[in-house]
């Protein structure tokens, strides 16, 4: 583990002097070399959800993923190349020019379950924004990962970057995450999680590094009393249920008392297939579960959703602020007012008006992918893409100033 810390900060410096040309045909050939290797990756990926018990949508590869994954990749290296970017400029009284220059991080150690594309994912996005990576695969998706690595690999190689550049932990082993977290002797400058709660907190809990992620996506719809009935229907229906298992997938209705008893069983009727759980109120306009305190903190990650009657923008906000976890909630309303009070108010990495919070992706954004949705309140926040992977450093020009 020492020894792959070392040979990615070797090619973080040599991927930091490399030409935003060169990154991008690498970028390409990771692409190319997916595309090609699309039979040997499924095949793994076979092997991991054979031996899987859980999470198998989100673990599954077929031919249609892998080319998505691929061409997510593409889309990246389409992006603007980050590094060396001027973010801003500006001449000091005493004649000092001074400019801010964005610049990579330097090695990134990513720590990950369930979701192979994440290999590629995170090891363009490192690319794109000129930082080394080692990748280390929750063991469910071991098999699909390598795989997936190897074809990364061969691109870089093909390019002439180092290899070093993106490496994976080839062990199961969970001893592999604690040195990760120790920072291998200083090689490590940023570390990300994207997992379940236990991983997460192990993360922040050990690590030695900074770490840049999130806990939970206990994601909101809020259905205002001014909201066109069917596009309110339409996309909480497809808030939770396009794909119940990714973290943007709402997993708690709020809905006004206003419009409830005529708007709650149209919703309820388009979201056939999910368990509703919820307050009184709810109860006795449709037939449901009762929500008990726990239903309000819980991301479902399946076809399950909490619902409660707010009387208004202000408990809607209230209830976010207590019981959300800062990821992405959205609000469906005519009233533009009342729309903009919500995204004011609403302290989350993504607040929406009029949309699905299934919109809360990377790729979505135009970041052609990404590795995680970062909910803290520095550094970054929202989708990780390459820009989020940068830091900065200040250039002063000067003819000779002395300091008084």
């Amino acid at each position: 583990m020492v020894a792959m810390g070392r040979a990615a900060r070797e090619a973080a410096e040599t991927l930091r002097s490399a030409s935003a040309e060169q990154r991008t045909s690498a970028i390409r050939a990771m692409a190319a070399h997916i595309r090609r290797h699309s039979a040997r990756i499924i095949e793994a990926n076979a092997r991991d959800v054979a031996a899987a018990t859980t999470h198998i949508d989100r673990l599954t590869l077929d031919k249609g993923r892998v080319e998505t994954m691929a061409a997510a990749i593409d889309l990246v290296a389409g992006l603007p190349d980050p590094v060396g970017e001027e973010m801003a400029r500006w001449t000091r009284p005493n004649g000092l020019e001074i400019s801010r220059i964005r610049t990579p991080i330097g090695v990134i150690g990513m720590i990950y379950e369930s979701r192979p594309n994440v290999t590629a994912d995170a090891a363009t996005i490192s690319l794109r924004s000129g930082n080394a990576i080692i990748l280390r695969s929750g063991s469910d998706a071991l098999r699909s990962s390598l795989a997936i690595h190897r074809a990364l690999a061969e691109g870089l190689e093909e390019t002439g970057l180092p290899a070093a550049a993106v490496q994976i932990v080839e062990t199961p082993d969970r001893e592999a995450v604690g040195h990760m977290l120790s920072g291998l002797d200083g090689a490590i400058d940023l570390i990300i999680p994207r997992g379940g709660r236990a991983l997460v907190e192990r993360v922040n809990h050990e690590a030695r590094v900074p770490v840049l992620g999130h806990l939970e996506g206990v994601c909101h719809t809020y259905v205002h009393a001014s909201a066109d009935p069917q596009m309110a229907a339409d996309i909480v229906s497809n808030a939770k249920l396009r794909r119940v298992s990714i973290c943007g997938a709402t997993e708690t209705l709020l809905i006004d008392r206003a419009v409830a008893p005529g708007l709650l069983p149209l919703i309820a009727d388009q979201l056939e297939g999910c368990e509703l759980r919820g307050d009184e109120a709810s109860r006795q306009i449709v037939p449901m579960t009762p929500a008990t305190e726990a239903d309000w903190t819980t991301e479902y990650l399946a076809p399950i959703l909490a619902v409660r009657i707010v009387d208004g923008v202000e408990e809607a906000v209230d209830h976010i602020g207590r019981y959300g976890t800062g990821h992405t909630e959205a609000i469906v309303a005519e009233d533009a007012r009342a729309a903009e009070r919500f995204l004011d108010k609403v302290d989350s990495a993504i607040v929406m008006w009029n949309a699905s919070t299934q919109f809360a992706d990377g790729g979505e954004f135009g970041f052609g992918a990404e590795i995680g949705i970062a909910t803290g309140r520095l550094h970054a926040r929202g989708p990780v893409g390459p820009e989020q992977l940068t830091s900065f450093k200040y250039v002063v020009r000067g003819n000779g100033q002395l300091r008084p």
